[in-house]
């Protein structure tokens, strides 16, 4: 992860923590990405579903996949949930949610978080930010974050495209977003299991119950 940091810095991206190495207690350091957060407070804030926070977010992502295109993970590397880098493939962020971003005067600072990256396709994490960010969870988790526009969310989710450059049809991203968040049960089930408190503690909030709804709740986005 310091590596792909690094070199993010080097290629000028900007909007991403610098990687600053480790204190003498072995704990990362990252620099500071100064701005606002959602916290934990619900409902989040109206801005967090505006219409222009969802194209700042999808301008976001397209220059950090476009920047993270050109770096080559070293033969060694290991990520949090696995994975193995293969050509054709990016670092990606993957947990590019509300709760993970800064911002300033109404501008997109950055994404901060970034223990789950991951070699994944670029379709893979665009699935998992338009889930957090048109939004796509299960209607009852989106309502409590103050999201109740519902039949908004097709012309909201075209919109995030768009502006990311997504050149496929909605059908077939709806399929990339159905198979993304059913992964994800799977791999939160599969750690839990092995023993990872936080994840069991997600298991028992029901986190992968939740996160399953929203999967059939998709549905209601190709009818």
């Amino acid at each position: 992860m310091h590596a792909l940091l690094r070199h993010l810095e080097n290629v000028g991206f900007t909007k991403a923590p610098r990687a600053l190495g480790f204190d003498t207690q072995g704990r990362e350091i990252l620099s500071y990405l100064r701005g606002d957060v959602v916290g934990t407070a619900r409902p989040w804030p109206e801005w967090v579903h505006s219409d222009d926070a969802l194209r700042q977010v999808a301008d976001w992502l397209r220059e950090f996949h476009a920047a993270a295109a050109s770096f080559v993970p070293g033969d060694d590397a290991v990520w949090r949930e696995g994975g193995t880098w293969r050509p054709g493939q990016i670092i990606g962020h993957n947990d590019a949610a509300p709760y993970n971003a800064a911002w300033s005067d109404g501008h997109l600072v950055g994404f901060f978080d970034w223990d789950l990256a991951a070699p994944v396709t670029p379709e893979w994490d665009l699935a998992f930010t338009a889930f957090g960010w048109v939004p796509l969870h299960a209607r009852h988790v989106v309502a409590a974050e103050g999201f109740t526009a519902f039949a908004e969310r097709p012309r909201r989710l075209q919109l995030f495209l768009d502006s990311y450059g997504w050149t496929g049809s909605l059908e077939q991203f709806i399929e990339i977003v159905r198979q993304r968040i059913s992964a994800s049960v799977a791999d939160l089930r599969r750690t839990a299991a092995a023993g990872d408190p936080a994840y069991q503690s997600m298991i028992d909030r029901g986190v992968d119950s939740a996160l399953e709804t929203a999967v059939r709740e998709l549905a209601e986005l190709e009818n």
